[in-house]
């Protein structure tokens, strides 16, 4: 009895304890940059938009893969630079949100092509950790705008 007891405790206990430590932030190594390739503020483009990533001081891996200084990339459109937008620090929590405002490249992508309407529109890079969470400290490149003719 007394085993069952504490085994079911135990259990409980691990339970309880999992969104903790599920939800810890994943460390960036210092240095860590992520920014966009050929593509520049202020840019005139037509779309299709091919936007190219680049990160320097980490490695790419897939959505999912538990490694040390990786991550995978999510591309933010038309919203505030990460870290000034409400939900911002639910993402860093859970996740960032999968929508048209947040693309996310899960299988270690490190180009895309956007469709984008004619006018302006911001973009920005967030490295997301296994589980599409940003790193701490966040690994994001600067926003930049671009004009869509």
């Amino acid at each position: 009895m007394f085993s069952r007891l504490t085994t079911a405790t135990c259990l409980a206990f691990s339970l309880l304890a999992a969104p903790v430590i599920a939800q810890e932030a994943t460390p960036a190594p210092e240095g860590a940059e992520l920014y966009f390739i050929s593509l520049e503020d202020g840019a005139t483009v037509s779309s299709p938009v091919t936007v190219r990533f680049g990160l320097s001081g980490m490695g790419v891996a897939p959505a999912g893969t538990e490694r040390e200084a990786t991550g995978h990339h999510h591309v933010l459109v038309n919203r505030a630079p990460f870290g000034e937008a409400e939900g911002d620090d639910e993402a860093m929590m859970n996740g960032l949100p999968a929508d048209d405002n947040h693309r996310h490249f899960g299988g270690g992508q490190t180009q895309t092509t956007l469709e984008l309407a004619p006018g302006a529109h911001t973009l920005q890079l967030v490295l997301g950790d296994a589980m599409h969470r940003p790193h701490d400290p966040v690994v994001a490149s600067d926003q930049i705008t671009i004009t869509v003719e």
